[in-house]
């Protein structure tokens, strides 16, 4: 048996009649860039998110690249400042801060949710920083009512590094007392993109809500700031012609809104799917040399009566093993494709040659040993009964 990691025309074919339909109505249609299939894209993933304002942009580090410059075009940051964020996490995180001639404060990881280690965030905190950039990495929500203490208490803005977990849910871990749990996740549960002040989303054909090329999103309630990053990612311009801003060429075009809103009405229930395989692997892979993904899919809420989780949408499957290589050698002669998310961390990149130095051993520790598994909506359960058969027998 030969099993895709992820087979992104399997994925797209579920949809292929409505997707030529809409490509061929944008054609036809003669406006291709600033129409209204993205107004239309942006209202419905601002609902779907639950924030006041969505706006569409280039690709997922554009959308962190622009939160970050408006909040610099409106006084809140400065060059120099200090944006605290996970030393665990793809490079495209670090490139939106120190584009934008911010300093990155990298902070380890828990190694049990490979998200920022929110116990140590304060230690970081000097006079310089502006604000915290948080990574919901692999579709595992990074959250915690102490982080919203941490912020208010020094007035610290919260950025949101959304790409890979839209559609997931944060459960307040105090909600009213006289809720029901079903009661309580439905009315106080929030979906991440909407937990802070702003959020950076990418429609990369390979993330859960997937374009068919480069695509991204800022989603924030916060009027001013959604002015002035939809002005910047305009060539810094509201009326054609005036440049009020040294902004960037950074706009979703028609057709990918088009694709991207046909697709948006079945993310809930695709992220379910996922969340099956992911609960499976959880229960079936039995092997001592592996280290398995925390399994958050308990705690669930109710939305047209699809069961959806709080805390995980499973972006990606991540185990762990000392003998990762190894690991990775047998499964591909077993047929099944994998890869690692990611083999080197930003610190360690010839492009941030200054860290090269630093010393993060808990990122490193992951770097090393992290191998991800094929998870996707379109998975059948013979392939993935198939994957924990040969990871058993390893």
């Amino acid at each position: 048996m030969k099993i895709k990691f992820l087979d992104l025309q399997k994925i797209n074919n579920q949809y292929a009649d409505e997707l030529k339909k809409v490509s061929s109505e944008v054609i036809d249609s003669g406006w291709y860039l600033l129409g209204e299939r993205v107004k239309k894209f942006e209202s419905e993933l601002a609902h779907f998110i639950g924030t006041k304002h969505a706006i569409a942009c280039a690709n997922g580090l554009d959308a962190l690249r622009l939160i970050l410059k408006a909040y610099i075009e409106l006084g809140v940051m400065n060059v120099g400042d200090e944006i605290i964020v996970p030393a665990n996490t793809y490079i495209a995180t670090i490139l939106a801060i120190t584009d934008n001639r911010l300093k990155p404060v990298l902070v380890e990881p828990n190694i049990n949710t490979y998200n920022l280690d929110i116990s140590l965030i304060e230690k970081f905190i000097t006079k310089r920083t502006k604000a915290i950039l948080l990574v919901h990495l692999y579709g595992k929500v990074c959250w915690s009512e102490e982080i919203e203490l941490i912020a208010k208490k020094h007035n610290l803005k919260i950025i949101e590094d959304n790409a890979q977990a839209i559609g997931a849910y944060y459960f307040p871990q105090n909600p009213p007392r006289h809720a029901e749990p079903v009661e309580a996740s439905a009315q106080f549960s929030k979906r991440t993109g909407s937990l802070g002040n702003a959020a950076g989303f990418s429609f990369y054909p390979g993330k859960n809500l997937g374009a068919l090329g480069d695509s991204g999103a800022v989603t924030t309630s916060d009027d001013e700031l959604a002015t002035i990053i939809r002005t910047l990612a305009n060539y810094g311009s509201r009326q054609k012609y005036n440049n009020e801003f040294q902004g960037l060429n950074s706009r979703m075009d028609e057709i990918q809104a088009a694709f991207l809103s046909v697709k948006l009405k079945h993310i809930d229930a695709e992220n379910n799917l996922r969340n099956k395989v992911a609960n499976y692997y959880c229960e079936n892979i039995k092997n001592t040399k592996i280290v398995l993904p925390e399994n958050s899919i308990k705690e669930r809420i109710t939305n047209n009566s699809e069961p959806i989780t709080l805390a995980h949408v499973w972006h990606l499957f991540v185990i762990r093993t000392i003998e990762r290589d190894n690991l990775q050698n047998y499964l591909t002669e077993n047929g099944i494709q994998t890869l690692i998310h990611y083999p080197i961390p930003p610190h360690k990149q010839i492009a941030y040659k200054e860290w090269n130095n630093l010393s993060f051993p808990i990122t490193e520790t992951i770097h090393k040993q992290v191998l991800s598994l094929p998870i996707s909506p379109v998975l059948t359960i013979q392939e993935v009964e198939y994957v924990v058969d040969v990871m058993n027998k390893y």
